[in-house]
């Protein structure tokens, strides 16, 4: 056996669009050659060119993935962050809402601020062992939730091949285009548009998915069945925050009910530390006031699916005492589900999940924290921030 390698990330340089599909062609090269690489890489350079329009043209475009792009986004709303995570093929690091200090429309911001100091004086007041830095980014993460979907606040590292790249700038101008007229897609057009335009070059024609008439994964119009077994579909309400998080399990598909985007009287998340005090209806009252921006805390009806094996990889994940807390007690709910549900049907899967049936992921008999977190095996699901 032997190794080379063809081509790889290099900082401070960006490989051209005409490069990245001939590196492509030496690729679809292989899957047929008569004799050797090195054979193909010596080939006149119309032949390279012709097997790429060949390939682009038979919607052969997978070979089109092999050139990676190494993207900054910086000031893009999170719904575009959320719309490029659940493509799946990517690599993202994304600078958390715990460490980023929004700035948004003005009577976004007032609350925002407002809220911070609420959060940070109830998270003392419930735990005062927590140092007053951890108190800082657990409040920002809480008010968070009154930012919109749509403030440019997000950063993000974004490493993706050229082919899914063209494919989802394809999409996206498929919505701009086609998408139903609604207060949402009213507010998500514009910004679709100024990220299609800004990387109109990597958005090749002949690398499309119109013969597979594919569109943007996160958007569905069908409210789907729950099912469990070895593979399983659940549907809950989570605010976009949760989303965004779960979303990353690249293993699971999410899909959020497009209606329930646009609902009359929208539903929105109250973080636990505040619910059941006098707190909770200021808050209601706030968030509200900010509706016409679709805050991060508004819920929407979400499904997610996948395997038996995925989700407690998920689980591995977010039954955490680090993990953001509404996931942890949606994931905490989706595994008492799935154990209620296959207990008297499948006991197979029953006594897989029934394994990790012990509380946070720290107790899990193949699981072993690197860093354990400031509450404890005991404390990690029953935290209130």
């Amino acid at each position: 056996m032997k190794t080379r390698v063809l081509a790889s990330t290099k900082l401070d340089y960006e490989l051209p669009i005409e490069e990245a599909i001939k590196l492509s062609a030496y690729e679809a090269g292989i899957c047929y050659m008569p004799d050797t690489v090195d054979d193909i890489l010596a080939e006149p350079e119309e032949k390279t060119i012709r097997r790429a329009n060949g390939n682009m043209s038979s919607n052969h475009h997978s070979v089109f993935g092999h050139p990676q792009y190494n993207f900054v986004f910086e000031g893009i709303p999170k719904i575009i962050a959320m719309i490029l995570n659940n493509e799946k093929v990517y690599d993202t690091s994304e600078k958390s809402a715990r460490f980023t200090k929004m700035n948004p429309s003005e009577e976004e911001r007032v609350l925002y601020e407002k809220w911070i100091e609420i959060y940070k004086e109830r998270i003392h007041e419930v735990y005062p062992s927590i140092e007053e830095k951890q108190a800082q980014k657990l409040a920002q993460e809480n008010a968070r939730y009154l930012i919109s979907v749509f403030t440019p606040a997000t950063v993000m590292g974004h490493t993706i091949s050229l082919e899914q790249f063209s494919y989802i700038l394809h999409f996206m101008q498929d919505l701009v285009d086609n998408g139903d007229e609604t207060k949402f897609n009213e507010l998500l057009k514009p910004y679709l548009k100024e990220f299609i335009e800004l990387h109109s070059k990597y958005k090749v024609s002949g690398i499309n998915p119109k013969s597979k008439n594919r569109k943007l994964c996160l958007f569905s119009d069908e409210v789907k069945k729950d099912e469990w077994g070895w593979n399983y579909c659940y549907s809950y309400w989570a605010s976009f925050a949760q989303v965004a998080q779960a979303q990353r399990h690249r293993t699971l598909s999410y899909e959020i009910f497009e209606a329930s985007i646009n609902y009359r009287e929208p539903l929105y998340f109250v973080p636990p530390i505040i619910r059941n005090t006098e707190l909770e209806a200021e808050w209601l009252e706030d968030i509200k006031s900010l509706s016409e921006y679709f805050p991060q805390g508004t819920m929407v009806y979400v499904n997610e699916r996948g395997t038996v094996e995925n989700f407690i990889l998920k689980c591995k994940e977010r039954l955490c005492g680090c993990a953001q807390l509404e996931i942890a007690m949606q994931t905490k709910e989706t595994l008492n589900q799935y154990l209620k549900n296959t207990k008297e049907t499948n006991w197979k899967v029953y006594e897989y999940l029934m394994q990790y049936a012990t509380g946070a992921r720290c107790t899990f008999y193949d699981y072993s924290c690197a860093k354990p977190c400031i509450w404890g095996a005991k404390n990690a699901l029953d935290r209130l921030v």
